[in-house]
């Protein structure tokens, strides 16, 4: 159930990120593990040297214990040699006492020796690997810059992408295809209303026709019951009268 709803979250926090805020706070906390990390090495070199002057010290009085023994020595000699044995001993034990702070010194120094070896060596390491850490931020810094600007790149190839499309005259789906649908539909609507029209205006001259012939068989008709002539008669177009007249109707006459 942990892992699962672990996976949950990473699957949440990976479709929420935002790829250049993310490489931003990831080199703030690289920068900031190496400050931390500068920190820490030079509180190890400076305890390093620390060591070293110690031991420099150290050396310093051996070597200032040495001369002083030496002078006593050469003091003790010198008051032998008049016969002075009194402060002839004396000088010898001065001597005595500046050898064995001389010998303490060395001792000191030589016990500080393999701590300050260790501590250089891993000073040395801590060094390099601080160096190591910088080129890390420094290649971090690169990866992050290359890919924040392939980031907008293909941000804006798909805004460019998207502006054609919208405006794609071939896409029935673009706004331009849907204004040229509608335009259709209005063209269709007009070319009906106009076929609508011819129609009504066709009846219109056929009904005027149907009454001018009409109107003639009724002039001839009365013409005919006043005595008209048959020049009268035979004047005209020739229609017939109707259907309605049986052809056999005639014969009777």
């Amino acid at each position: 159930m942990a892992q699962l709803a672990k996976a949950n979250i990473n699957s949440l926090l990976d479709q929420a990120e935002d790829p250049q805020k993310m490489l931003d706070q990831m080199v703030r906390d690289y920068t900031n593990n190496i400050a931390e990390a500068e920190s820490a090495v030079a509180q190890t070199i400076g305890n390093l040297r620390m060591l070293q002057d110690d031991y420099n010290e150290d050396l310093k009085n051996a070597q200032d214990w040495g001369n002083k023994a030496l002078a006593a020595s050469r003091k003790a000699d010198e008051y032998r040699a008049k016969g002075d044995s009194v402060d002839a001993e004396k000088f010898d034990n001065l001597a005595k006492v500046a050898l064995q702070r001389q010998i303490t010194a060395e001792n000191e120094a030589k016990s500080a020796e393999p701590s300050i070896a260790s501590q250089t060596e891993v000073v040395d390491k801590l060094k390099q690997g601080l160096d190591q850490m910088k080129n890390k931020l420094n290649e971090l810094t690169s990866k992050r810059n290359e890919l924040v600007a392939r980031s907008k790149t293909a941000a804006a190839q798909s805004q460019v992408h998207d502006a054609l499309k919208s405006i794609d005259i071939m896409d029935p789906t673009s706004e331009v295809g849907r204004f040229e649908e509608k335009i259709r539909r209005e063209e269709a609507k007009v070319r009906g209303q106009q076929e609508l029209a011819a129609s009504s205006l066709d009846a219109q001259f056929n009904a005027l026709e149907d009454l001018g012939e009409q109107t003639e068989i009724e002039a001839r008709l009365a013409a005919l019951k006043s005595g008209g002539s048959q020049q009268a008669l035979g004047t005209g177009n020739g229609s017939h009268t109707g259907s309605t007249v049986d052809e056999a109707d005639f014969d009777k006459l």
